[in-house]
């Protein structure tokens, strides 16, 4: 399966929405990532991910990416430091095993909005949202070409 096909566009403008409305509730950023391959692993490829995405430059270091090689099924979500430093040990892998089942009864948008609520309950919870917050990053998601690694 190619990175575009693995959401509908109607999938992809529900998602940004989402994405969105969590991040009104807080002043950290999500974004999410679709690569067809990840031949290595997936945690190291959503690390380079997140650097090309420039997600380590918001002011608080409170990014979060959700990325997913979707014909590797492979996936991993990287928090930048802010947000590593606050979460309880084992709320990555409880996002991805959340993701994972969804994704393995072909609910791929139900996993990854999941994905995105818990995440941006995690953010609100230790970054809410401030009066003069401004949006760092792009809400959309963002497609990797279809190159493996």
């Amino acid at each position: 399966m190619r990175a575009r096909d693995f959401l509908t566009k109607e999938e992809c403008s529900a998602l940004t929405a989402a994405i969105i409305a969590a991040e009104h509730r807080t002043s950290g950023e999500i974004r999410i990532h679709i690569d067809n391959k990840c031949s290595s692993d997936p945690r190291e490829k959503a690390l380079r991910t997140f650097h090309v995405l420039n997600m380590a430059s918001t002011a608080a270091r409170n990014g979060v990416l959700i990325y997913v090689a979707c014909s590797s099924r492979k996936l991993a979500v990287i928090g930048d430091k802010g947000i590593n430093s606050q979460v309880p040990a084992g709320f990555w892998k409880d996002v991805c095993d959340t993701m994972t089942g969804c994704f393995a009864q072909g609910r791929n948008a139900e996993g990854l909005t999941k994905a995105v609520e818990m995440v941006g309950e995690k953010l609100k919870a230790y970054f809410p949202y401030q009066d003069d917050d401004v949006n760092e990053l792009p809400d959309d998601i963002s497609f990797g070409d279809d190159a493996d690694d």
